[in-house]
């Protein structure tokens, strides 16, 4: 499991809405004003996600939540990696026919859109399968 801590920003029935805590590192950091992760931190506002739980926790409280992580791994490999192979390897057909015909670049350039199109076409296609009906949901293991 892969695990993070979190901050409770609302709650509802069964439901907990966390946000992301900042990383222990970046508070205290000399390069904070040359950081590019505490830019990016500051300028992209962190969107709670909302988990399933019946732990009692109030707005305020800071939880531990895990992922499991092979359900990570195969979901970074289907929505990552089949679309850059497929553009790739779209591309590279493409080149090895055409050669150095006239307007080759641009035949190769259609190749790869289509073909990673038709990958994305095909991940949104295969996604339930892949998972075997589990998303990668994360869940709430315990409170601090």
């Amino acid at each position: 499991m892969i695990e993070e801590l979190a901050i409770v920003v609302k709650t509802e029935a069964h439901q907990v809405w966390v946000t992301g805590g900042q990383q222990a590192a970046c508070g205290g950091c000399q390069q904070k004003t040359s950081c590019t992760t505490s830019t990016l931190a500051s300028t992209f506002k962190k969107k709670p996600i909302p988990i399933s739980s019946d732990l009692h926790v109030k707005v305020g409280d800071t939880v531990i939540v895990a992922m499991d992580e092979d359900l990570l791994l195969r979901s970074t490999l289907l929505v990552y990696c089949l679309p850059l192979v497929a553009l790739f390897v779209g591309a590279g057909i493409a080149d090895s026919l055409l050669g150095t015909t006239k307007y080759a670049d641009l035949w190769v350039a259609l190749s790869a859109t289509i073909s990673l199109s038709a990958s994305l076409a095909l991940v949104n296609r295969i996604q339930g399968a892949w998972f075997m009906g589990q998303l990668p949901t994360p869940i709430i293991i315990k409170k601090l």
